[in-house]
């Protein structure tokens, strides 16, 4: 990469699945919603400079990045890593599910989401870790470029985490929307964030 040269990587949330809103870690793969094609057809349509499409491996994210990549004639890179974050015992089930039923499990885990994982989940240390081993490939292996990355809002936050130098501890108090853009820079100065949870207009 030469010194006057950034990597700029662009890391949008898929839209909203079918089903509405509810935990889908790594375990439940529901498709877009139509809806949540909409919401990421508006969000993309105002950047036309991306040279390559990235995607997490899971339906919600893949199946808009392949249509995408296609449709500008742009390279696709499948990376298993990009999956979302294992939300183990509460996989599909929503938030009002978990305020009702597991009340002070559900008030522990946004408290300490380290400590209070739900039964089973994967543990955010590890989650984190590779999410960052996927940042770091990217900007080495496409130094220079602009890439979009289209993940999920875990990733985004674990990513977030990696380049803020956060721990995994405060990584639930970042929003995330749908179909919303956290964008980073990588250059001679290192990583850095520059926007987040953006959605360009037209």
């Amino acid at each position: 990469m030469s010194p006057m040269n950034s990597t700029r990587l662009d890391y949008l949330r898929h839209g909203e699945p079918v089903g509405g809103s509810r935990f889908r870690g790594n375990g439940v793969d529901d498709p877009l919603s139509e809806n949540g094609w909409q919401q990421m057809r508006t969000s993309t349509a105002a950047i036309d400079d991306w040279q390559c499409v990235v995607s997490s491996p899971m339906r919600r994210c893949l199946e808009f990045a392949r249509w995408l990549a296609t449709e500008r004639g742009l390279p696709l890179e499948v990376q298993p890593d990009l999956r979302e974050v294992g939300f183990g015992a509460w996989e599909g089930m929503g938030r009002e599910q978990l305020r009702t039923q597991r009340a002070a499990e559900y008030d522990a885990f946004y408290r300490d989401p380290v400590h209070n994982r739900p039964a089973g989940a994967e543990p955010l240390t590890l989650f984190g870790a590779r999410v960052a081993t996927v940042f770091d490939h990217l900007v080495n292996a496409y130094a220079g470029q602009h890439l979009l990355v289209v993940c999920h809002a875990g990733v985004i936050r674990g990513t977030f985490g990696h380049v803020t130098q956060s721990p995994p501890i405060n990584w639930y108090r970042t929003e995330v929307d749908n179909a919303a853009i956290t964008r980073f820079v990588h250059n001679r100065r290192g990583a850095h964030l520059v926007a987040h949870n953006w959605r360009p207009s037209l």
